[in-house]
């Protein structure tokens, strides 16, 4: 799986649990000698980072005997590396949304087209509810999935002859919804929080289903082929058939974790929210739940409670339109910083990131924070909330060197500055916890934040009876804040 949120050992697990350093170590220099030993002279390069890793993670599958193996795609899935299993047991095709766009399209159907290319002759395919037009592609794409003829003497045939290969096309079923698997179980408990994480987990269950079912499993559910002429009764696929779930099954979904995710920190008064959602349909599903889990909560008795927003987002994706879907959160405060743990990576190598520098990282957080302050202005008239409509200038030149607070609009009001910009996540979280959280040292007092603005909000936050904060926008934000929350993780 990909990407790793603190080490980058969490890419390959077995039994669940990743790889130890002395596996990880044996395995990669094994791997990197033997590339280098057969490596083509002419294009010396080595394989890019998640090619290597990729070829890795299976050689170290293949070497460690595991009895079945779960891979997911990197980006898209028609071109992606991890594409070159022939005969998988099944494939599966979760919730499609907008990312990547400068690689995979810039419309669900582009994408839809690429993540079926990782469908096979004969291997069943299963998705989950999508909307029209990119559920036709998927469908499209497993109607193309047919072996072709193969001429020529390289293909087990007689020289100057043919073979015809008559593998079916690759058959894709719809889910049914997770409430059909509840009858009998009284409502499935998942261990992940979240209405979208239902879709999840209906498909985690029909891959699991393939799989025992090839394990001569019995009485979990038959599939069964439509024909391509049979109409559907107004459905583009064929419905997979729910099915009495096995303790098992039912113990899975409840045990599930996945760090980064819909995940709770409770520090005290600081209670952190960590999801790693990074498109709008993501952005919109943690909304709905940060929204639910925090928001809905009983206020303290005093009624001090402050909202702080932790955000970053990477690569081409619309931040203004991620941050418009944040603002019926009703933060009080907007903290933007790169993905960096410290303003020096050097002793953080494994979330190092050679393909872009603190400036570009940082010039991305300036234009976030002026973004937000945009979109305040905008809703400030309509929501009582917000405060007056703010004016910028007077803006703070970046010193990453020094460790000092980047920028502040300068309000007439100090208390009521929304949007801050932090060199370093290390510097991000100690201003927002204020020294209330065990796992985090206190802000420094001198240097650290000079300006007005930055001292006044801190009041508040060292003052009220809870602080909630969510931190989303990128899962390398979230590992890296998962590193500096839960020192454990880096062990």
């Amino acid at each position: 799986s990909s990407p790793h949120l603190v080490q980058v050992r969490e890419r390959i697990r077995i039994n669940g649990q990743p790889i130890s350093k002395d596996l990880f170590n044996k395995y990669f220099w094994l791997v990197y000698n033997r590339l280098e030993e057969t490596k083509d002279l002419v294009r010396s390069s080595m394989p890019a980072y998640f090619r290597f890793l990729t070829i890795m993670a299976f050689h170290v599958f293949l070497q460690e005997k595991v009895d079945l193996a779960v891979v997911e795609v990197g980006i898209g899935g028609a071109y992606d590396c991890t594409n070159i299993i022939r005969a998988p047991v099944v494939c599966g095709v979760s919730s499609l949304g907008i990312d990547h766009t400068s690689i995979l399209g810039d419309t669900m159907e582009k994408i839809a087209w690429q993540k079926g290319g990782i469908f096979k002759p004969g291997v069943p395919a299963f998705t989950v509810a999508q909307p029209e037009r990119p559920l036709e592609v998927l469908r499209e794409r497993a109607q193309e999935r047919k072996v072709r003829w193969w001429w020529g003497c390289g293909w087990g045939v007689p020289r100057g002859g043919g073979l015809s290969l008559l593998s079916p096309q690759c058959p894709l079923y719809l889910c049914p919804e997770l409430d059909d698997f509840e009858e009998g179980c009284r409502g499935l408990e998942l261990g992940l929080a979240g209405a979208h994480q239902r879709s999840n987990a209906a498909l985690a269950l029909q891959l699991a289903r393939t799989w025992l079912q090839r394990r001569s499993c019995q009485g979990l559910g038959e599939l069964k082929e439509v024909p391509p002429s049979t109409e559907l009764a107004g459905r583009p696929l064929p419905l997979a058939p729910a099915f009495q779930l096995t303790d098992a099954m039912i113990q899975g979904l409840r045990d599930t974790e996945w760090l980064g995710r819909t995940q709770v920190l409770s520090h005290g008064p600081v209670t952190w929210y960590l999801d790693g959602a990074h498109t709008t349909s993501s952005i919109q599903a943690c909304v709905r739940w940060f929204r639910q889990a925090a928001l809905n909560q009983d206020k303290p008795h005093d009624g001090s409670e402050v909202r702080v927003l932790l955000f970053n987002a990477t690569g081409d994706r619309d931040t203004a339109a991620l941050l418009k879907l944040l603002l019926p959160c009703h933060f009080d405060y907007a903290v933007f910083c790169p993905n960096f743990t410290e303003v020096s990576v050097a002793n953080n190598a494994d979330q190092q990131n050679f393909n872009v520098t603190l400036e570009n990282a940082l010039t991305r957080c300036l234009e976030n924070q002026r973004t937000w302050t945009r979109l305040l202005e905008e809703k400030g008239g309509q929501d009582p909330w917000l405060p007056s409509p703010l004016r910028v200038g007077g803006l703070l030149q970046p010193a990453p060197a020094r460790g000092s607070l980047l920028l502040v609009p300068p309000a007439p009001r100090p208390l009521n500055s929304p949007a801050l910009v932090f060199p370093c996540l290390a510097q991000a979280l100690r201003w927002v916890a204020q020294g209330r959280d065990p796992h985090l040292a206190a802000p420094v007092a001198s240097g650290a934040h000079p300006h007005p603005a930055a001292s006044s909000g801190a009041v508040l936050l060292r003052e009220a009876a809870a602080v909630r904060v969510l931190v989303t926008g990128s899962l390398h934000l979230v590992g890296g804040a998962l590193r500096l929350l839960d020192p454990a993780l880096s062990q």
